[in-house]
């Protein structure tokens, strides 16, 4: 009988580097890698999207369309290349129109990306069938993932026995049923492959033995299970997903594997060689990969917090000590009889004889994503209010279930996080809940960022946005960014094609200053001497102008948060009433408005867009 075949997916340089390297892994460092990628004959790669073209641009400086060119051209068809986006939103947290979608999707085809995997955050399928439907037009492959996620834990965990007893328990929203209705309707709307995309490692072993038996006989199209093991059920189940028929795997090569990330090939090919599945990949041309991907690791040691190597491990060359193989089988065997308990305990030894990272336990309690986790910890360290993170973590399924039990992936899960920070911060203060909604969380609850699975409660609605009524975001109202001349480098625009201007319409605060620093280097390569004269007269001007001009005026100052402005709506001599906007500003991946707190007369502004300001700064002064 011919063996049952398991495709691969990997994500090792994109979504396995973003895991555990922050994204930080530079151009050099792939195009030592893509050569040997060319005989592994993964059937996917997966080397694009999610936080790729914003950190390859703010932390590196490089292009992410070359970063897909470069890909492209090393693997000449050997595997198919894909990329992550977040459906109506792409890269950013903006709802776009439809032609930015096609846009862009029509750019990254003609760069090379072939299947396109679209998710969003809210499983709203109107978010979706859009982008499907562009990219089997434009000739590429849409995978469409549905969001794995679980109901909030009940809140009534404090309250006493009888209260606990007698209160009645919210609905289950997040069942079986619901996951299979959204893939099978993604099916419907065109999609080649469908993925339950478990962002935060929260799908239990037993969970995968309920739901994959249901995927596969609901849909046509191939089904792809992509996890992580940041809670310690990653690769257990894994293995329950391969006994139960899944047809791709998405997987990272053994020194980007676990941890938070997803499991390693290498452990997987060891329980397919176990129950008679072929893993449709090159493991020698892997081996290859693996022996330089090593070093990769060593050369991102800033960025790595988990330090500990690895033991080295060849399954082609490797025999394994008795006792670790007789794990496999235990697990094997555990898995088949749905022992969730003996098989976590010995995928877990496992993991540990091979010095993988353990369980992170915090992260599977509160069952958050680890990305959500480590941005609450960053946002209250910035306000110095780390004592309040326990509290903040508590108040989580109360902001969730308040803003319609949106599940916990980018935007969402920052979204969601921030507000419990902020939540908790008004409790110490003595303040409403919600006395600072983000304007993302504002969004969420007016519902700009489509239908949440639960309906929000329109007292709450009116009470985070004024009005009790649900609004889509108008996407009429779509400003497209300036693409403005810059004198300074020659007359030259700010992007100078098609797809740097797709970079400005996607992350314009962080394009803005990459595409800047292009501009001046080709003007510098030009006018390096007539620059540097002109720099340093402009400097002088500015330093004798600002000691001309003291400040006498009233001042706006910036918060404690060091932030990038995206917009300023005033200009000297503009009169402002108390609650005008006078700027937008970005901090800790949230948009935050700036208000006139009386009326007054604007004198100076001393930001423009762009601009990255410290604590305290001076943003605006008034007459």
């Amino acid at each position: 009988m011919e063996k049952r075949k398991l495709k691969i997916r990997d994500l090792t340089m994109r979504d396995g580097q973003q895991s555990l390297f922050a994204t930080r892994m530079t151009q050099a460092s792939i195009d030592r890698l893509l050569p040997l990628y060319e005989g592994a004959d993964f059937y996917i790669m997966e080397v694009w999207g999610g936080a790729v073209p914003d950190s390859v641009m703010r932390y590196l400086d490089e292009s992410p369309w070359e970063r897909l060119r470069k890909a492209s051209k090393a693997m000449k068809g050997h595997s198919l290349l894909s990329a992550l986006s977040r459906g109506r939103n792409l890269f950013g947290y903006v709802p776009y129109p439809d032609s930015v979608l096609e846009g862009f999707y029509k750019e990254a085809i003609k760069n090379g990306l072939n299947v396109m995997r679209i998710f969003d955050a809210l499983n709203d399928l109107d978010n979706v069938k859009e982008s499907i439907r562009m990219i089997n037009e434009l000739g590429g492959i849409p995978d469409g993932a549905v969001c794995y996620t679980v109901d909030p834990k009940d809140e009534d965990d404090n309250k006493g026995f009888f209260s606990r007893f007698f209160s009645k328990k919210p609905e289950k929203i997040f069942t079986d049923e619901y996951f299979v209705e959204k893939a099978r309707a993604m099916e419907a709307y065109g999609a080649k492959i469908i993925t339950l995309k478990d962002m935060a490692g929260l799908v239990n072993p037993s969970r995968i033995a309920s739901i994959m038996p249901k995927l596969k006989a609901a849909l046509t199209v191939p089904v792809d299970f992509h996890t992580h093991c940041t809670p310690g059920y990653g690769l257990a189940s894994s293995l329950m997903a391969m006994i139960h028929g899944v047809d791709i795997l998405d997987t990272n090569i053994w020194w980007f594997g676990g941890g938070s990330a997803a499991p390693a090939l290498e452990l997987i090919y060891v329980f397919a060689n176990k129950l008679g599945i072929e893993v449709e990949v090159n493991m020698e041309a892997v081996g290859r990969i693996r022996k330089e991907l090593r070093t990769v690791r060593e050369e991102l040691h800033a960025f790595d917090l988990v330090k500990n190597f690895p033991k080295e491990f060849d399954p082609l060359t490797d025999t394994l000590p008795a006792e670790i193989d007789a794990l496999f089988d235990k697990a094997i065997e555990a898995a088949k009889a749905d022992n969730e308990a003996e098989l976590l305990d010995a995928c877990h030894a496992i993991e540990d004889y091979f010095g993988f990272p353990k369980p992170n336990l915090l992260v599977k309690e509160a069952e958050v994503p680890g990305g959500m986790y480590s941005n609450m910890v960053a946002q209250l360290k910035a306000l110095q209010a780390e004592d309040l993170l326990d509290d903040a973590m508590r108040l989580i399924p109360k902001v969730r279930r308040d803003a319609g039990l949106v599940p916990l992936v980018t935007p969402t899960s920052q979204i969601v996080g921030s507000q419990a920070v902020s939540v908790a911060l008004d409790r110490k203060k003595g303040n409403p809940d919600y006395s600072n909604p983000s304007n993302q969380f504002i969004s969420l609850v007016k519902g700009e960022y489509g239908h949440t699975p639960v309906a929000v409660d329109p007292e709450f609605r009116a009470k985070i946005t004024g009005s009790p009524e649900e609004k889509a975001y108008d996407v009429s109202k779509y400003k497209k960014p300036e693409n403005p001349v810059l004198p300074e480098y020659g007359g030259v625009k700010l992007a100078a094609n098609d797809e740097e201007y797709l970079l400005l319409e996607l992350l314009p605060s962080v394009a803005n200053g990459f595409l800047k620093r292009r501009r001046a280097e080709e003007w510098e390569a030009a006018n390096a001497a007539k620059k540097a004269e002109e720099a340093a007269a402009n400097a002088a001007a500015e330093a004798e102008k600002a000691d001309d001009e003291p400040i006498t005026g009233e001042v706006v100052t910036a918060q404690i948060l060091p932030g990038t402005v995206i917009e300023v709506n005033v200009k000297p001599g503009d009169k402002v009433n108390k609650g005008d906007v006078l700027l937008v500003y970005e901090a800790m991946k949230m948009e935050n408005n700036v208000e006139a707190g009386h009326d007054a007369t604007v004198k100076r502004v001393f930001v423009k867009p762009g601009d990255i300001f410290a604590p305290e700064a001076v943003l605006v002064e008034f007459e």
